[in-house]
């Protein structure tokens, strides 16, 4: 089974679909939004739990679900669920959102044999004014991961990656990256892994078993810990703790005009190569070992 371009055009729908938008300050979207991924997961067969904090006296919920839950080694697949200020975040993040959730149905459908857990971790606060601090979900979660000494084959955090164009110069290069003129294609028809230099074999890997077979053009690209772009999501978080971690990623504002702003909807997505991002992400998930 492959993945489908309906189920996760429907995913998006309904992510984008909530108002008041979802965004740290309006707990009843987020929890509609929380709701719908945990009953997605449930209709993939999976038991979830939900993952509880509080942050400037609110509380607020990751939802995991597990695959080989019986492994003691385990691949983590993350994407969060929130939006920055007002706005339906198409792109960022209700795609990721459905990455993760058609992955997920993927693995429940094809049940491949490996030997290895996959947990699947729907995030929230990942988004301003949180960004950057212990509050995210990701940090939380990550570092649960430590405290209880998981074995972490790595991390894997879907971000943005329904946002394309074949267009000649609409992957904003020039302006917007500079310093990566002429090092990745002119057009904006890519997916790219973004990796800390760090865990470069991890990086590799995923971009190679990405790659073989795609029907989408993948890019990997290998920066120092301290440049603003690589770690742009959720996937930092589990570098505090040592775990080797990326992001698969559209380009984000780089390609994306749309990026935090109002027009972020879904009419904006091809879902043709999101579909191809998650077949691609999908072979690379199951053959980490």
């Amino acid at each position: 089974m492959k993945a489908q371009k309906e189920r996760l055009c429907q995913d998006v729908e309904f992510l984008t679909g909530l108002h008041p938008y979802r965004n740290y300050q309006n707990i009843t979207s987020l929890e509609k939004a929380a709701g719908y991924i945990k009953n997605e997961f449930t209709k993939s067969g999976y038991e979830s739990e939900e993952q509880s904090w509080r942050a400037r006296w609110k509380e607020y919920k990751n939802i995991i679900a597990s695959y080989n839950r019986h492994k003691s080694k385990r691949l983590i697949i993350g994407a969060h669920y929130d939006v920055c200020d007002d706005q339906p975040g198409a792109d960022d993040n209700a795609s990721g959102i459905a990455g993760l959730l058609e992955t997920a149905r993927l693995i429940a459908e094809n049940r491949p044999e490996i030997d290895y857990r996959i947990d699947f971790v729907a995030y929230c606060l990942e988004e301003p004014p949180f960004f950057g601090t212990k509050n995210m979900g990701s940090f939380i979660h990550a570092q649960s991961l430590a405290k209880s000494k998981a074995e972490v084959i790595g991390m894997i955090c879907y971000e943005m990656i329904g946002y394309f164009s074949d267009k000649t110069g609409s992957q904003n290069l020039v302006l917007k990256a500079p310093a990566l003129v002429g090092r990745y294609p002119d057009a904006g028809n890519f997916i790219i892994v973004v990796g800390n230099e760090k865990y470069r074999d991890f990086n590799v890997k995923v971009h190679r078993l990405m790659a073989e077979g795609s029907g989408i053009d993948v890019q990997l690209i290998n920066l120092p810990p301290l440049n603003q772009w690589v770690g742009m999501s959720d996937h930092r978080n589990y570098w505090n703790f040592g775990y080797d971690a990326l992001m698969i990623n559209d380009t984000s504002f780089i390609r994306n005009n749309n990026y935090h702003e109002i027009t972020d909807t879904i009419d904006t997505l091809d879902f043709d190569k999101m579909t191809e991002v998650v077949n691609s992400t999908y072979r690379a998930v199951v053959k980490m070992i």
